[in-house]
């Protein structure tokens, strides 16, 4: 670690340590080592997810320019209402992406967190600039290839937006929001909130164009689900670590998410040695399983970590947990 470095880990420490108020004392080499590895993840992770965010609003503003937009066709959520308010009142695109999702973004800030609430805020202006000022060619009229590869190419966009921690389209932040109010699944809310958007596209554009946007909204379903390795809207974590009472206070402290600890105990080697140690398990939805990834890299890099798609939820903190916190 050079000179550099070294100050700068140093000084790290010390703000925590007049934020926590702990007693100021040498600084021991393990602690520069964790320290200097956990802001290397941090540089890293923000990296990883800068350069996901920046694919996934140009593969969005590809499908939207170069597909639905010359077609008139819409896709479901905050973008398809987005794209049917430009197509009956001739408002640019780029100003209702934005417009519309600010309540959205608001309750991302409530429902999730500051960071996934700036990182949706920097997305969604991202996509809206590059709607406004890049222009790409339209590549055909033909409307069922129209419907299935701007689905698709909005669809990767979202996925790997999501990927990177933030979203592009609001309305999963919505269904977030009501099925705790409600206690539905998500599924249940996306699926009514879109029944909506395309009953009033049959009214206001035309049947023919409500059915092929259905299409569209179907295939960039699919699409978003393939990019995120088909994780569901809940998440079951398991996590093995030597380190577990940290996790633990991460998962609760961090996240803000309850948990479930087991007592279990490793075999391993060849003569099958034992010994004694706490599991965690915590359920999460798929917008915070990024940020639970680079939590327990900064702790533990060699924890094993199982997840499972998860349903649905009920009770525990998924649902209870305060829409304030």
């Amino acid at each position: 670690m050079n000179r550099f470095l070294n100050i700068l880990i140093r000084y790290i420490i010390q703000l925590r340590r007049k934020k926590t108020g702990e007693i100021e004392k040498a600084y021991t080499r393990y602690q520069l080592a964790k320290e200097f590895r956990v802001a290397r993840l941090s540089v890293l992770s923000n990296v990883r997810d800068s350069f996901l965010m920046a694919l996934g609003i140009a593969s969005a503003a590809f499908g939207l320019e170069s597909f639905l937009l010359p077609n008139s066709f819409i896709d479901g959520g905050a973008t398809g209402i987005s794209l049917l308010i430009s197509e009956l009142a001739n408002i640019p695109l780029y100003y209702l992406l934005i417009l519309i999702n600010i309540p959205f973004i608001y309750l991302g800030y409530k429902v999730i967190g500051s960071v996934f609430a700036i990182k949706t805020a920097i997305a969604i202006t991202g996509l809206a600039l590059v709607v406004a000022s890049v222009h790409f060619p339209e590549v055909t009229h033909d409307k069922l290839l129209v419907s299935v590869f701007g689905g698709f190419f909005l669809g990767t966009g979202i996925g790997l937006s999501v990927r990177g921690g933030a979203v592009i389209d609001g309305t999963e932040v919505l269904a977030i929001f009501l099925s705790r109010k409600l206690g539905t699944t998500i599924g249940d809310i996306i699926i009514v909130l879109n029944v909506l958007v395309f009953s009033a596209a049959a009214y206001l554009l035309s049947v023919e164009t409500a059915l092929y946007s259905m299409i569209t909204y179907l295939v960039a379903s699919k699409a978003l689900d393939f990019v995120i390795e088909g994780i569901d809207e809940y998440t079951g974590v398991t996590i093995i670590s030597t380190h577990s009472e940290e996790i633990r206070n991460m998962i609760k402290d961090t996240l803000g998410r309850g948990l479930t600890v087991y007592k279990g105990k490793r075999g391993f080697g060849s003569h099958g040695e034992r010994s004694d140690i706490d599991i965690v398990y915590t359920v999460i939805t798929r917008l915070e399983l990024n940020k639970l990834n680079t939590e327990i890299m900064k702790i533990d890099p060699n924890a094993f970590v199982v997840m499972n798609s998860v349903k649905d939820t009920k009770g525990g903190m998924i649902k209870k947990r305060s829409l304030k916190h």
